[in-house]
């Protein structure tokens, strides 16, 4: 098995900033999805879990200029940490709609339903627009979420809100497994 580089890429090799385990992202203790709250309901268990995820998200795309934002991952995919950015914001977006506001898409339109993976270009404003409306994206998320106590509430008349943030979650989580390969392709760097 060939341990290099395929189809002319250069071979990167995997670090981490880790000083107590060689396979994570960061020390355990500077982790910052890690907290001293303890889940003690449903609301919290899950509220957390986003947040971790959201935090995965972000620590995935930290330190990287816009033209390694924009590395797609593998031909003919048009996959890339910024492309997984604006799409994050676009499911934010989504989320709210399930669960009943108006909410229009940001890049995605009827003419290109891929848009927020096309038009993720190695540009630093397109990257710095990314991230401030996923940020938007979220705050707006976390407000709508914070309107109904109860977590069975149907907001948008089908689902319950506890189902509808459990399909977040498996979003960001599956994602953030994108991310991982992302990530490492660019610059080698593994993560937890």
């Amino acid at each position: 098995m060939d341990s290099g580089g395929r189809n002319n890429e250069p071979m990167v090799t995997p670090w981490t900033q880790s000083t107590v385990y060689p396979d994570m992202w960061v020390d355990p203790d500077e982790d910052p999805r890690e907290s001293d709250a303890e889940s003690v309901d449903e609301r919290s268990t899950l509220l957390d879990g986003l947040r971790h995820y959201r935090l995965t998200m972000e620590m995935k795309c930290a330190g990287l200029d816009a033209e390694q934002m924009a590395v797609r991952a593998v031909p003919p995919s048009t996959m890339s940490l910024l492309g997984l950015v604006r799409h994050m914001a676009e499911d934010e977006r989504h989320f709210r709609r399930l669960a009943g506001e108006d909410s229009p898409r940001i890049y995605r339109t009827a003419e290109d339903r891929d848009g927020d993976w096309n038009g993720a270009t190695a540009d630093p404003a397109v990257v710095e627009d990314a991230r401030r409306q996923w940020r938007t994206e979220m705050e707006l998320t976390d407000r709508f979420i914070a309107r109904f106590p109860d977590l069975g509430t149907r907001p948008g008349g089908d689902a319950q809100l506890r189902d509808i943030l459990v399909m977040q979650i498996a979003e960001y989580a599956r994602h953030c497994g994108h991310a991982d390969l992302l990530r490492e392709r660019i610059d080698g760097r593994v993560g937890q």
